[in-house]
């Protein structure tokens, strides 16, 4: 089976010849938590205003959010992080973003997006929710995306760097693992690989990759 990836050293590759413009490109992962758990709060704090939607409406559309960004998760992960582009620079700039992961996959310091990235992105799902919900039900239901971003990012930090224990941790490490360095046109689900099973990119029980050597 051919490599899949350059390096399995946590080490990075230098994706600008600014410096300035490089340290934008190494994240912490608990900056995903800084700049979002706020964002949820204040949400769900907006949401049980006086007179606002009762608190099982929030509670329903705070996991409403969650489900949408499961999907969202997957999709833009297969279609988007693994587009192939045929120009030089949609080659260029499929590396920057999610090419140069799979080249280096234990680089610890770009294994959550980068709030540049994530910033419009959440923006713009923002703007959208806003045009296709009444008014009063899109901060409980964006509260919800939200907190399944940070999962997301978390879990797919700990997924390459942390011990994960338990069946659940182990089995979402193991899915992951398989998508690097076993075949990455499938298992595009990092927090929820339901959707691998709903769509047919869930790999088979007998293919297994040695999690020891990751």
């Amino acid at each position: 089976m051919a490599k899949l990836y350059v390096s399995n050293k946590d080490e990075s590759a230098r994706l600008f010849q600014s410096s300035f413009l490089e340290i934008f490109t190494h994240v912490h992962w608990s900056v995903p938590i800084i700049v979002y758990l706020p964002v949820v709060v204040y949400c769900l704090f907006i949401s049980s205003a006086p007179g606002a939607f009762a608190v099982a409406g929030i509670v329903l559309e705070f996991v409403a959010g969650l489900f949408v960004w499961t999907l969202t998760e997957y999709l833009l992960h297969r279609f988007v992080f693994h587009y192939e582009p045929t120009t030089t620079w949609g080659k260029r700039l499929h590396f920057l973003m999610h090419g140069v992961h799979h080249d280096y996959p234990q680089d610890s310091k770009r294994l959550v997006m980068p709030p540049v990235i994530s910033i419009p992105l959440a923006s713009l799902f923002l703007g959208l929710f806003a045009l296709v919900l009444p008014a009063g039900h899109v901060a409980s239901t964006f509260a919800g995306f939200i907190f399944g971003y940070i999962c997301y990012d978390e879990i797919h930090y700990a997924t390459h760097h942390a011990p994960m224990k338990g069946k659940l941790g182990l089995w979402l490490k193991h899915h992951h693992v398989r998508h690097h360095y076993l075949d990455n046109g499938r298992g595009f689900g990092v927090s929820t690989p339901i959707w691998d099973y709903v769509f047919g990119t869930m790999y088979g029980d007998k293919e297994e990759i040695s999690l020891e050597a990751k």
